[in-house]
């Protein structure tokens, strides 16, 4: 069923549905779905997980492989809160009332500020300690979470009272996808689809002509390949879900991403929110917040916020599929 009015689609994928699709030439999350035909790919490791841009062969892609992996080292150094080194770090264990960060610091820290703003709440980047409570993080220590007691002022992270945290992992992965475009187009580069941990950002074309295209991963740990593919013209596209981290216990299956009304994992039948957008920062951001908001509230955001997003929810033994924004369009 489509919704011209709305830019919302709402269908079901049952198990012929999701058979059929496994057979297609869907290849997972960060990968082109065509063949290797005219493609050459450069990769390595960062943030705990891995990085990978393809494009052209025979563009000189190898040469992007150090500046990438500074670039990625330079940013893990300032923003992770797995550093007791980084400025992230430092800020969550001050005496203080703020503590000195650099301008790329700032930038995702006020870009976190943005999305829990209009989010109402639903990204809220001082829920670290709730985060490492459910066994998905690392700070520890701290109290409350409350986005609205952070301030970005003079080149300085304000904590409005002590025990306040800051934890940029549900956006500085996008941010850093985004400066690795950046650092590709100022080599020369136009037509490279970028990975970086599964979220993507897409420049130019592929080589063959046709615009790039990626899969949407089945969200069912039981389950493999992909449900959906997208056709992604320009900009970037994230999911978040309970796929990548997650544990089950006592039949309820948590996740790493926290709903702030509750302080703990976000429950029901999402099971994952993949987001389009211009920039990799917006996508990240955004997924996290629709996931965190949950079943209905997530849409119902999605569509407030005029956000590009495909929905996955449990529905019996299948899924049911929710889009908004108008991203049926991109869907192959």
């Amino acid at each position: 069923m489509r919704d011209h009015g709305t830019g919302t689609q709402s269908g079901r994928i049952d198990r012929r549905s999701l058979l059929g699709l496994g057979a297609a030439a869907f290849a997972l999350p960060g990968a082109a779905l065509a063949g290797p035909e005219g493609l050459e790919t450069i990769g390595g490791a960062a943030f705990g997980t891995g990085w990978r841009i393809t494009g052209p062969a025979g563009t000189g892609l190898a040469a992007l492989r150090a500046p990438v992996a500074r670039l990625l080292a330079g940013i893990d150094s300032r923003m992770s809160p797995w550093r007791p080194d980084s400025e992230v770090g430092r800020f969550n264990t001050r005496t203080g009332a703020a503590t000195p960060i650099s301008g790329d610091t700032a930038a995702v820290a006020e870009a976190a500020l943005r999305i829990a703003a209009t989010s109402g709440g639903a990204f809220d980047p001082t829920l670290g300690p709730a985060v490492a409570r459910w066994g998905f993080g690392p700070i520890h220590e701290g109290g409350a979470a409350d986005w609205r007691g952070l301030e970005v002022s003079g080149g300085r992270l304000f904590g409005a009272r002590p025990g306040l945290t800051f934890d940029p992992c549900g956006i500085a992965k996008g941010w850093a996808l985004d400066r690795m475009a950046g650092l590709a187009r100022a080599a020369g580069h136009s037509d490279l689809l970028l990975d970086l941990g599964g979220e993507l950002l897409a420049l130019g074309r592929h080589p063959s002509g046709r615009a790039w295209q990626v899969a949407v991963e089945d969200p069912r740990p039981a389950y493999g390949g992909a449900v959906a593919g997208l056709r992604l013209e320009a900009g970037a596209v994230a999911t978040s879900g309970l796929r990548a981290q997650s544990y089950a216990l006592n039949g309820r299956t948590y996740g790493h991403i926290i709903d702030p009304a509750t302080g703990e994992p976000a429950r029901g039948r999402l099971l994952s929110v993949t987001v389009m957008a211009e920039t990799a920062m917006e996508a990240d951001g955004w997924a996290t917040a629709l996931f965190a908001a949950g079943d209905s509230a997530g849409p119902a955001l999605a569509r407030r916020a005029g956000l590009r997003a495909v929905f996955l929810l449990a529905e019996g033994e299948g899924l049911r599929r929710e889009t908004t924004g108008g991203v049926d369009d991109a869907l192959l």
